[in-house]
């Protein structure tokens, strides 16, 4: 396949294969940031639905911070990967220590990026999860099982791209699954990207609240 030449194409691409879900009445695009956001904000912008943020943290092993034993979501929602954590034999003390620190990392994104605004409703709502990519695919699964638990009436996991058998997994968390391209040998999210510069805390905000004033008018 062609590389996105950045996350805002590829967000305008994806918008286009979930046009069916444009002006659904309480529509709610949920960005996983920082990544996340740029393709978010094109989803949202083109279905007329609200943007926010659903905020989770990979628990990256003490051996390699990159390898995820599970992921903690907003509310303080720790899944775990069992096989990494049964293969590596590692404690219950390191999985406690490591989730506090990202715990701590994931209120000070909450604060930064809402500026005082309260997490959006999810319950009864058409939700779309939003990624620039899935690899392992843990980070979005955490989310999809946090989120379900505040019963949407629709969970859909959206990317541009991602590996194959993560696709698949996700399905069994979410209602659908669109993922515009799943490329064999897969490499990596970046490597798909002719730009995929790191996204910054501002930008996020930045991009929060465009959209927030959007809808208000």
């Amino acid at each position: 396949m062609e590389r996105y030449r950045n996350r805002e194409e590829a967000g305008r691409k994806l918008a286009l294969k979930l046009a069916r879900y444009a002006n659904t009445p309480d529509l709610l695009v949920l960005a996983l940031p920082r990544g996340g956001i740029k393709v978010a904000y094109e989803v949202s912008e083109a279905l007329n639905g609200e943007l926010d943020v659903f905020l989770v943290r990979k628990l990256g092993t003490p051996f390699e911070s990159e390898l995820a034993m599970g992921a903690i979501a907003e509310g303080g929602i720790v899944f775990l990967n069992d096989a990494v954590v049964n293969y590596l034999s590692i404690s219950e003390e390191i999985i406690d220590e490591t989730a506090e620190r990202e715990r701590k990392e994931l209120a000070r994104r909450q604060k930064l990026y809402r500026n005082g605004r309260l997490s959006p409703r999810i319950t009864g709502r058409t939700v779309l999860v939003i990624d620039d990519g899935v690899a392992t695919g843990a980070t979005m699964k955490a989310a999809l099982k946090a989120i379900r638990r505040k019963e949407p009436s629709v969970l859909v996991a959206a990317i541009p791209v991602g590996a194959q058998s993560s696709c698949e997994e996700l399905k069994s968390e979410a209602d659908e699954v669109v993922c515009l391209s799943m490329p064999e040998p897969f490499m990596s999210v970046g490597y798909w990207y002719e730009d995929f510069e790191q996204v910054e805390d501002n930008e996020v905000t930045e991009l929060l609240q465009k959209a927030f004033e959007r809808k208000k008018k």
